[in-house]
């Protein structure tokens, strides 16, 4: 499936972004863009910053070539005038798609486009694999995120993750009752 222009584009935006599966020379961007969205008080300027849950990085340079080099695995982009708004990471994992590192930039956000990308993650899983479902951990301590993904069709499961203590590479917790709740939904 190629990841080409959508044709649900958002009306409010002229001809909407253009979504393309990242290359290895995007990897810089996509780090750029995910700690731009989540850490620092830059991320503040958007809503789903995580600066009050964790501070240091989100992810890094190695962690998202390694997600590039994976079969069955893509980190969609979205674009607009050549600048990258948004990203997120795709992978199968059995008969079920896998959704992550779900970023739109912070001047980017409250405007649709994450519902956007959301719904081309859909429809690439759906399309490239044949998947019947798509899954998702977000921070259980994420109240406001989880509800946005319930009002896109995805339902808490009541199953936990351990949050990774002591790695680094997913930051540096300000708390210590952080866990990952998985959501599911239905393709």
């Amino acid at each position: 499936m190629t990841a080409s222009r959508t044709a649900d584009a958002d009306p409010d935006t002229a001809a909407g972004p253009a979504f393309r599966a990242a290359q290895p020379q995007d990897v810089p961007q996509v780090v750029a863009l995910v700690e731009s969205a989540y850490r620092g008080d830059a991320s503040r300027a958007g809503w789903t910053t995580e600066a009050d849950l964790l501070d240091g990085q989100r992810t890094d340079e190695a962690a998202v070539a390694e997600l590039l080099g994976r079969a069955e695995s893509v980190v969609l982009l979205a674009e607009s005038d050549g600048r990258l708004l948004a990203c997120c990471h795709v992978e199968r994992r059995g008969a079920t798609g896998y959704f992550g590192m779900f970023s739109v930039s912070p001047s980017a956000q409250g405007g649709g486009l994450g519902r956007q990308v959301l719904a081309r993650a859909e429809e690439w899983a759906r399309a490239a694999w044949g998947v019947g479902a798509m899954e998702m951990t977000v921070i259980e301590q994420r109240a406001d995120l989880i509800a946005w993904y319930e009002r896109r069709g995805y339902t808490r499961t009541g199953v936990y993750e351990p949050f990774p203590y002591g790695d680094e590479r997913f930051g540096i917790p300000l708390r210590s009752d952080l866990r990952f709740e998985k959501l599911v939904k239905s393709l």
